[in-house]
């Protein structure tokens, strides 16, 4: 039998032998079963009282405020956001290490070569018996390989737990745009309550300086005791005081949008600085269903992929107690001479399979099975307790939306009879029937109510926002494919 025929038909043995320990082989561990989580089938009454039945708009829930300049503020925050980037290139990150985990697979492949130039001692142990040791030289070039047979599925669950890692990845890159979006609206609302906050006082800044001047002119009549016009100047000088803290408040909601826009603080002002009011609420707002929570909310996906992870390490723990199968070769050609080297009888080979097999380690792998099955249950846990803080989350966002709804209802007619009061005592004053400290309460009445409204208008618009996020708005599969494609372009 020739060499060449010989080696083929090993090559042929080995192969079989390798097919055969592949397909027969199992996954040792458990499999993993998604859970089960408990949800109601309706929210509380009172959490959805004045909410629709319905689902909700999650994907573009911003539009239902019908304001460009949101909508326009959220698109760039998408594309522009650092945060978001960091959790986008996280995302490659844990595709490459998948990459690196299904490697595993496929056999190691290395070339090598080498050259040597050798004399044996005269007077070692393997001194030649006659004559003077030669002088030799060795070429080699070929190429080794191994390939460890998953049997026992050690690779099998260390894909399984990566791919699951690389989900995790994907799942924290929506949490971020949840939380985003949030802020950006909340950011953006923030600053057109305050803007309204503004209007507001320098309207009753207004309308305190024509009563100043009220007063002085009929102090200089000698109507009106000094005291009225000390009075007036201290309602107003209180008013006064207030634009400094809301422009503040102005200029840091502006500078909290650029940022989240990926931009310096300063560059949104010409875009914001001219007010515009708070974004108006929709009549009819959907109430989503408790069980859209475990398709919707990332922390949610977040939590079950982890579990799945770690179930998966528990398989790759548990086969470290099982021997591992290999498959090793070797194949170079030597020579002394370097014009031999490309001959065929210069070549070198061997290959064969190999097991080995842990047999006494101190129990490591037994406690490291332990450590990998308590982080398993840790996250069954962590899984049940996300769920139950996202239906807490959800619940209170939509009872404070309802609440707070009544109350800028109270405080709208509260403003209403503010207003009506600040004119009938001014007419009654200018008239003679009634005291100035009427008249001051009164101012200092409607300019605190409409603060006090102005701000709720803006709580009432960020608390559906609050709705929005809590159910997982914002996301949608397309956007890490076409994140994808605009970095390949």
């Amino acid at each position: 039998m020739s060499t060449r025929l010989y080696f083929a038909r090993m090559c042929l043995v080995v192969i079989s032998f390798m097919y055969f320990l592949i397909f027969s082989g199992c996954k040792v561990g458990p499999d993993y079963v998604r859970p089960e989580a408990s949800v109601p089938d309706q929210w509380h009454e009172k959490a959805v009282q004045g909410l629709e039945d319905g689902s909700a708009n999650l994907q573009t829930w911003w539009t239902v405020f019908d304001d460009p300049i949101l909508e326009d503020m959220i698109q760039r925050s998408r594309d522009e956001n650092l945060d978001l980037q960091i959790a986008y290139f996280r995302i490659m990150e844990s595709r490459a290490l998948l990459g690196v985990a299904s490697g595993e697979y496929w056999p190691n492949v290395d070339a090598a070569g080498f050259y040597s130039r050798d004399r044996v001692s005269e007077n070692g142990l393997t001194a030649p018996a006659v004559g003077s040791p030669d002088e030799t030289n060795l070429h080699s070039i070929g190429v080794d390989a191994t390939w460890e047979i998953d049997v026992f599925g050690r690779i099998s669950r260390s894909v399984e737990s990566a791919q699951a890692s690389m989900q995790v990845s994907v799942e924290d890159y929506r949490d971020v745009l949840v939380s985003l979006y949030s802020e950006v609206a909340q950011s953006y609302i923030g600053l057109r309550s305050v803007q309204t906050r503004i209007r507001y006082a320098r309207n009753n800044i207004i309308l305190q300086r024509e009563t100043l001047e009220l007063t002085q002119n009929r102090y200089d009549a000698g109507l009106v005791p000094k005291l009225d016009i000390e009075q007036a100047k201290l309602v107003l000088a209180s008013t006064e005081a207030v634009i400094p803290q809301l422009s503040q408040l102005e200029s840091q909601s502006i500078h909290r949008l650029s940022v989240l826009l990926g931009q310096p603080p300063a560059t949104l002002y010409d875009e914001l600085s001219t007010a515009a009011d708070v974004p108006d609420i929709p009549e009819q707002v959907a109430a989503a269903l408790p069980a859209e929570l475990l398709r919707q909310r990332p922390d949610i996906r977040r939590a079950e992929r982890i579990l799945a992870a770690q179930t998966a390490e528990i398989g790759v723990a548990t086969a470290g107690l099982y021997p591992v199968f290999s498959l090793s070769g070797t194949f170079a050609l030597e020579a002394q001479n370097i014009d031999d080297v490309g001959d065929w009888d210069s070549r070198t080979w061997g290959f064969g399979p190999s097991m080995r097999w842990n047999l006494f380690d101190g129990d490591r792998i037994r406690s490291n099975i332990k450590v990998r099955q308590a982080r398993a249950e840790a996250a069954m846990i962590d899984y049940e307790r996300t769920v139950l803080l996202a239906l807490e989350d959800v619940e209170n966002a939509m009872v404070s939306f309802e609440r707070e709804k009544e109350r800028f209802a109270d405080l709208h007619r509260s403003v209403a009879a503010a207003e009506e009061s600040v004119k009938l005592v001014g007419i009654l004053y200018e008239n003679g029937l009634t005291d100035f400290q009427n008249v001051l309460d009164m101012q200092r009445s409607l300019t605190a109510q409409q603060d006090l409204m102005a701000t709720s208008e803006g709580v009432v618009a960020n608390n559906l926002v609050r709705i929005y996020s809590a159910l997982g708005g914002g996301w949608s599969k397309e956007q890490i494919e076409e994140k994808d494609q605009i970095n390949k372009d």
